[in-house]
């Protein structure tokens, strides 16, 4: 298996990524590179009622209260995992810049973060690697809808509930809102490399997006 791609692309409005995804019954062989693109500037801007994935957005208010959003630090998957989230900004041609260890998380920073009343929370990781094979978000490649994710981050904590799994090939999502949008409702997507996997063609050849909303409000830790 050859070297895996450092980074996975995201695109300006909308994430492109490649990393390896499982929608059914997949082959569980790592996917060797995964590149996530940001939105794109051309993409359509969120409406004017919501606030810009690039720009931080005003304070939630939940029950009278104030919560301050906070970018996530960790993320505990589906089978109990813990798995650190560092922030992960754009490389000059626009692609995701993934941590290069695979028990590392990447939280895109144009994204919503914990706490945000809308728009979607971003986080990827490569699902392999050549020194340190299988990582923790390996299990997006089988893992069943209604399993629960929990982000944590600075004194606050959100649960979700995964809704949806899909494989998508690598390349631009632009026009893919599910994946990626600043505005709707919250939510969070977890990306990664997924099979098949072509040397010839520069690694894995899909992304497998996970989904999933929350099922509260955040919590204080």
């Amino acid at each position: 298996m050859s070297a895996r791609p450092r980074a996975l692309m995201l695109s300006a409005c909308l994430v492109v990524v490649t990393a390896g995804c499982a929608s059914g019954d997949v082959s569980t062989r790592p996917a060797a590179g995964s590149s996530v693109v940001p939105p794109s500037a051309s993409a359509p801007s969120a409406p004017a009622s919501s606030t810009s994935a690039a720009e931080p957005v005003a304070p939630a208010r939940r029950a009278g209260s104030v919560v301050t959003p906070r970018r996530p630090t960790r993320a505990t998957l589906p089978s109990g995992r813990d798995v650190r989230v560092t922030t992960a900004g754009t490389t000059g041609s626009g692609v995701l810049d993934v941590p290069d260890d695979v028990d590392v998380a990447g939280w895109w920073r144009g994204g919503s973060r914990i706490g945000d009343p809308f728009g979607s929370i971003l986080v990827a990781a490569h699902v392999d690697s050549d020194a340190e094979g299988l990582g923790p978000f390996a299990e997006l490649l089988t893992v069943r809808e209604g399993a629960r994710v929990r982000l944590e981050g600075d004194g606050l904590r959100q649960d979700f509930r995964i809704g949806s799994r899909r494989l998508v090939a690598q390349g631009s999502l632009v026009d893919d809102g599910w994946i990626f949008d600043a505005s709707g409702d919250l939510r969070l997507a977890l990306v990664t490399c997924a099979p098949p996997y072509d040397a010839s063609r520069g690694g894995y050849q899909n992304l497998a997006v996970v989904t999933a909303v929350p099922l509260g409000p955040p919590e204080a830790t």
